[in-house]
């Protein structure tokens, strides 16, 4: 094992351009780059050339620069060393041969770059690197003095208003007042704005989002592309720690894939501007700080509207793999009374490994801190928790659809008895405007209904009962793994092949129960499945023991000579394949 020099000839930005790391931004003291270890390509990695250090936001990878080329080339940090001064310093021969270490031999199988050989980034060191100065961060009281006193000179725009209400969020507007939600003002106002500020006696210096401008100038950093609304970041104390702020339109890289979304969060930091401040990824609480059970979740605006939806207690993060601000805010909690932690990420965890990483982190700190920690799932179909709360707003949406059917269309489904088409009759008399008769309001035909007039409900049924069938259909979902994600859980088929499989492996499933619907005589399979769907997206029937039916789960329909496999690829998608129930769990 060989020794290096405590004084480097290099810094960690020649290590990121030796390695052809790709820059996305640009920090004061810091860039952000594609992480090389778990292929993110949002550019999540941060590597600061200030202290020459990294960390990946979103598998949480860190180290300092030699351990970023030592484990990028597999080797260790002694010969990471030498290998990156070889490359970019020609005095290296003499150093390494003072060092006692001899020749050194460059493994061939390391992939760095040839002995001798010299970079673009070697005639700009780390010593010659320009930084820009940043203020010291302000005391949390004066952060929340001026923050709050920012808050107060702003206005929400109806139409982000609208938003707020619409039914994706949910929320009045009383909820919204208090929740202190506003938009962030066009950039024109910004200095006449800091100035007031200052004249109320606010400081400005060190609160994240402040800068100087090239004339000295004290504004605030708020552009056209970054124009949204300011989601306020609450500590324990109940102070403003800083903002976030909802883009009204998500920021892409020029190279971006069109599907790319984009970034729909950023935080209001002034970290790359002249006598700024950075914001941090301060924690988020909302809710009573002395409740005895308290959610963590991922995201601000989400942790305020399911604690308005629920009234529970909720701590955000502002990535599900950013865990490192949970640890002291646990440590107060534990102290304040509280005894459990819930995590409740997006159900994607059971599909993502950085997510699940991160919710387990969630687990280790709370058992820290002497606190119980469980996991909270609830129905796939729905990725976060305030969606499936939403939902259950809506879950009578569901019933007003089957009321739209006729009496003979519900019947046939097996949606009513046959005692119906006397509600269904005292409701087409009652109707406001009677531009139908009552043999079409009832979805029958001319002969039905006089055999009903007739003969009565048992000479209907006789007439009725050949047009349906019953079909007995078998549902098998995931055995998830609180461990181990498994990448195409609930996700379209497109998961599964990107997995490696060309049909779902039946080994990783469990039969999650069985029944019987009625169906029209004739009814095509992809028109019966988007009927299951629509009955089991919320609830299974009774006797069934998974969750709702939602994507990646498998439905076997049993036509007696033959069963036919279909793969859940949507609520109105559903893909024929090949399964093996014999390997799936039985209990």
């Amino acid at each position: 094992m060989g020794s290096y020099p405590d004084e480097f000839p290099f810094g960690i930005m020649e290590v990121v351009n030796l390695l052809n790391l790709r820059i996305r931004r640009q920090q004061a003291n810091s860039v952000y780059v594609d992480c090389p270890f778990c292929g993110d390509r949002r550019g999540k990695m941060n590597v600061n050339f200030q202290k020459n250090v990294w960390r990946c936001n979103y598998c949480g990878k860190y180290g300092g620069m030699l351990a970023l080329y030592a484990e990028f080339i597999h080797t260790t940090t002694s010969d990471a060393y030498w290998e990156i001064a070889e490359a970019l310093c020609d005095n290296i021969q003499e150093e390494h041969a003072r060092s006692g270490n001899g020749a050194h031999q460059q493994p061939a199988s390391t992939g760095s770059p040839p002995l001798g050989t010299r970079t673009a980034a070697a005639a700009h060191s780390f010593s010659e690197r320009e930084m820009v100065p940043q203020s010291d961060k302000a005391s949390p009281a004066e952060i929340h003095q001026t923050l709050s006193l920012l808050l107060s000179q702003l206005s929400l725009r109806p139409a982000h208003r609208e938003h707020l209400r619409s039914p994706k969020r949910g929320l009045s507007d009383k909820q919204i007042d208090a929740l202190g939600f506003k938009s962030t003002p066009p950039p024109f106002l910004c200095r006449s704005i800091t100035d007031r500020l200052i004249r109320q006696g606010c400081k400005v210096q060190g609160v994240p989002g402040f800068y100087r401008d090239d004339n000295g100038h004290w504004t605030m950093a708020f552009y056209k592309k970054t124009a949204g609304i300011l989601i306020p970041a609450i500590g324990f104390d109940g102070r403003i720690q800083g903002f976030q702020i909802m883009l009204d339109v998500p920021l892409k890289n020029k190279d971006d894939p069109p599907e790319k979304t984009g970034a729909k969060y950023i935080w209001f930091s002034s970290s790359s501007k002249r006598d700024g401040a950075g914001s941090g990824s301060p924690v988020h609480l909302v809710g009573d700080p002395s409740a005895r059970v308290v959610y963590v979740i991922e995201g601000l605006l989400k942790a305020d509207i399911s604690h308005c939806l629920t009234g529970r207690t909720f701590a955000a993060i502002a990535g599900a793999n950013n865990t490192g601000p949970l640890d002291a805010l646990f440590a107060i909690l534990a102290q304040n009374g509280t005894e459990e932690i819930i995590e409740a990420h997006d159900m994607d965890k059971y599909n993502n490994n950085m997510t699940m990483a991160g919710a387990s982190k969630i687990y280790l700190t709370a058992r820290k801190h002497g606190m119980n920690c469980r996991r909270l799932t609830w129905n796939p179909n729905y990725k976060g928790f305030d969606d499936w709360q939403l939902a259950l707003r809506r879950e009578n949406q569901r019933q007003r659809e089957i009321e739209k059917l006729s009496f003979k269309e519900q019947y046939l489904c097996g949606l009513c008895e046959l005692a119906h088409i006397e509600d269904c009759t005292e409701q087409w008399q009652h109707r406001a405007e009677q531009n139908v008769s009552l043999t079409e309001y009832l979805g029958l035909t001319q002969e039905e209904h006089e055999i009903f007039l007739r003969c009565g409900r048992d000479a209907l049924a006789g007439l009725l009962e050949p047009q349906r069938r019953k079909q007995r259909f078998v549902l098998y979902q995931l055995q998830l793994d609180e461990q181990k994600a498994i990448p195409f859980a609930f996700k379209d088929i497109t998961a599964l092949e990107d997995a490696g499989y060309e049909q779902p492996p039946a080994a990783l499933y469990y039969v999650a129960g069985a029944g019987e619907i009625y169906c029209p005589a004739g009814q095509a399979d992809d028109a019966l499945l988007k009927r299951l769907f629509a009955d089991c997206r919320e609830h299974l029937p009774e006797g069934c023991r998974g969750r709702p039916m939602t994507l990646s789960d498998v439905v076997e329909l049993d036509h007696g000579a033959r069963r036919d496999y279909y793969y859940v690829n949507g609520q109105e998608q559903f893909k024929r394949v090949k399964f093996s129930p014999m390997l799936a769990k039985k209990a």
